[in-house]
């Protein structure tokens, strides 16, 4: 049989130590709960190998009743974990699970990252178990207990939602092997801002890219789980994206973003010495007062580069209305409404931060498990956090 320690050698062990490091050190809450998880599946394990029966199974070789179960917490270096200990009615049952596991917590934090970010492997799972428990399991069981934290994670991404006005749409890219190719996987962001001002990551989907149908999906996803009262949709102009966010939310007013609108404008400028320039004119005009006055500069905006940098004379006049969309609202909303950059600094660049050493991740199961996990812990520092805005009666 495999020990732990065995296992805790399996391949892929750098990205196994960068998983290692992430979680236990930045998100302990995620390998936590799969601690908690695996062992607690493994103590119920041994509870129906003692008494010779599966849950609720009456047979001749029973030795014995369930009895409920019992919490012990223990201190490990992820700090103080909440076990359930199955007890059984006639006495006499001692599991041997939590005190393995506790003893080999190393090897099996290791063993346990690997599963996390490798995907569910029976014959890894096994190993494990067969070292916790003492004795063989079967596939079914395996299989059980190595879902758990999945499901876990399935279900804060398919929780009920309810009324956000505010929404942020974003992604960004990382590697993953499919078919044996290495490709550019998309992973579609969605943050709302609810009634009382806190944001939430609504949803989190990796797909093959931002082509219209993933996107639509994703977003329709988001209706079906309840989202609802939309009063704004800020995003970049992706023409998937564009595309799903009108069949989806047709009628909801769209902000640009106008730091991608910043940005795209460089494209126009004619001469190097002229990029600064435009820059000034172009906040001028995001910065101004109310909508009026931005309209207003940004006709002589569009007048004075008409001769000098006529391309991008015609690229303001046709794009940059886009960016104002914002002026319609709450003066103390706009500059947190105006960008998509509070998704980009708080989740984009936490994510590249993370998973920048693994480089690569062996399938998009993976990457959306990981990902799941950052995103959930952040929403939950975003909930027991201060408010992002105020709305006022």
């Amino acid at each position: 049989m495999a020990s732990l320690e065995d296992c805790a050698k399996w391949e892929g062990s750098p990205l196994t130590e960068m998983v290692l490091r992430l979680l236990s050190s930045e998100n302990g809450s995620v390998l936590t709960e799969l601690l908690r998880q695996l062992l607690n599946s493994c103590l119920l394990l041994e509870r129906q190998q003692h008494l010779q029966a599966e849950p609720h199974e009456g047979t001749p070789e029973r030795r014995g009743h369930s009895n409920g179960f019992k919490e012990k917490t223990v201190k490990t270096r992820l700090g103080e974990i909440t076990f359930s200990v199955p007890q059984v009615r006639e006495g006499g049952f001692h599991p041997q699970s939590l005190e393995v596991g506790l003893r080999s917590e190393r090897a099996l934090k290791l063993a346990l990252a690997e599963m996390y970010v490798q995907g569910v492997s029976t014959r890894k799972v096994a190993a494990i178990t067969e070292q916790l428990c003492g004795f063989e399991v079967s596939s079914t069981q395996v299989s059980r207990a190595a879902q758990a934290l999945d499901e876990t994670l399935c279900i804060w991404r398919e929780r009920p939602l309810g009324v956000f006005p505010y929404l942020f749409l974003d992604a960004r890219y990382e590697k993953v092997r499919v078919d044996g190719q290495v490709r550019d996987a998309a992973v579609l962001i969605a943050v709302g801002v609810g009634g009382d001002g806190k944001r939430q990551v609504l949803g989190v989907s990796v797909s093959l890219s931002e082509a219209e149908v993933h996107w639509r999906t994703f977003l329709q996803s988001l209706q079906q789980r309840g989202l609802c009262g939309v009063k704004l949709i800020t995003s970049d102009d992706h023409c998937g994206l564009k595309a799903a966010r009108l069949c989806v939310f047709g009628g909801v007013p769209w902000q640009r973003c106008q730091y991608h609108l910043q940005q795209n404008a460089q494209a126009y400028v004619p001469k190097q010495e002229m990029k600064k320039e435009v820059a000034r004119d172009i906040r001028a005009i995001f910065n101004a007062a109310d909508r009026t006055e931005s309209t207003e500069l940004l006709q002589r905006v569009v007048q004075k580069y008409q001769k000098t940098a006529s391309h991008l004379s015609r690229w303001m006049e046709e794009n940059l209305p886009e960016g104002l969309t914002v002026f319609a609202f709450p003066e103390s909303h706009r500059r947190l409404l105006r960008t998509n950059n509070g998704v980009e600094r708080a989740i984009n660049q936490e994510i590249r931060r993370r998973t920048r050493v693994a480089r690569l991740f062996p399938n998009e199961a993976s990457c959306l498990r990981l990902v799941t996990a950052l995103v959930m812990e952040i929403s939950e520092e975003w909930q027991t956090g201060k408010a992002y805005l105020t709305f006022t009666d």
